[in-house]
């Protein structure tokens, strides 16, 4: 697995090679409400306690002029192209904003992508506490799952796989690095459903690096994209050292 401290448009210079699946996670644009109704906004996520330093700040300086249609080109060019054989696709995950969806949608149909599926993926808990004696809280993140023409790969293995995926905690060990880290184990659920050992992995929003992690324990090639030095830091010292290793639960 490689992550390069870069921006994901540069990748003609690493000559990568065309990925069986691109997972990104990009920036939903939320702007200074990046933290919103989160405990976070907080001091100890008390309201006596009066704002935090996260207050009225965003997760990223990317967080609002993200170019999606950029992205989208990046994502055509990177996907090996379809393939003759039904069963064998590329594909493109989207971890995305709730809003952010017809959006990414039209621009994806633009970029050549004319297929979709939407991904709603559940958690136990919500992180909108600051709301939950106000209003229905969420406790939902979203996906889009983009194809070109074919439908891409799918490793079912014999189960039933249901749009609405309940979203897993993570292994005990995976340090977490990242405001917007997806858990490993549904990460690694992704990979085995859309690829097969020894395919590419490019996550050209990487973050954390924990989609490279998750291919690298599924034992494909991982590649990523990472602009920001202090999380490309935090993968080496932090992530890389327990890839491929025996994760432990926390449990169910």
């Amino acid at each position: 697995m490689e992550l390069f401290n870069d921006h994901f448009q540069n990748f003609k210079r690493y000559n990568l090679p065309k990925a069986q699946l691109i997972i990104a996670d990009i920036p939903y644009n939320l702007g200074k409400n990046a933290y919103g109704s989160n405990p976070k906004w907080y001091v100890d996520g008390d309201r006596k306690n009066g704002k935090s330093k996260l207050a009225d700040t965003q997760f990223f300086d990317t967080d609002l002029n993200f170019n999606v249609p950029e992205f989208m080109h990046f994502a055509s060019r990177m996907l090996k192209p379809e393939p003759k054989a039904k069963g064998q696709a590329p594909a493109m995950l989207v971890f995305c904003a709730f809003e952010q969806q017809m959006l990414l949608i039209d621009a994806a149909r633009k970029a050549g992508f004319g297929g979709y599926i939407n991904l709603v993926l559940r958690k136990r808990t919500s992180p909108q506490v600051l709301k939950a004696n106000m209003r229905i809280v969420g406790n939902a993140e979203y996906a889009l799952l983009f194809y070109r023409d074919k439908l891409p790969m799918f490793n079912n293995h014999g189960r039933m796989v249901m749009n609405i995926i309940d979203w897993p905690r993570d292994y005990r060990d995976v340090p977490k690095v990242h405001p917007t880290q997806k858990p490993v184990p549904l990460l690694e659920k992704f990979v085995d459903l859309f690829t097969n050992p020894g395919d590419v992995v490019i996550d050209p929003c990487a973050g954390s690096g924990s989609s490279l992690l998750a291919a690298e324990n599924m034992q494909r090639k991982g590649y990523g994209f990472e602009i920001k030095k202090e999380f490309c830091q935090a993968f080496e010292e932090k992530m890389r050292p327990i890839g491929g290793a025996t994760l432990p639960l926390w449990g169910v």
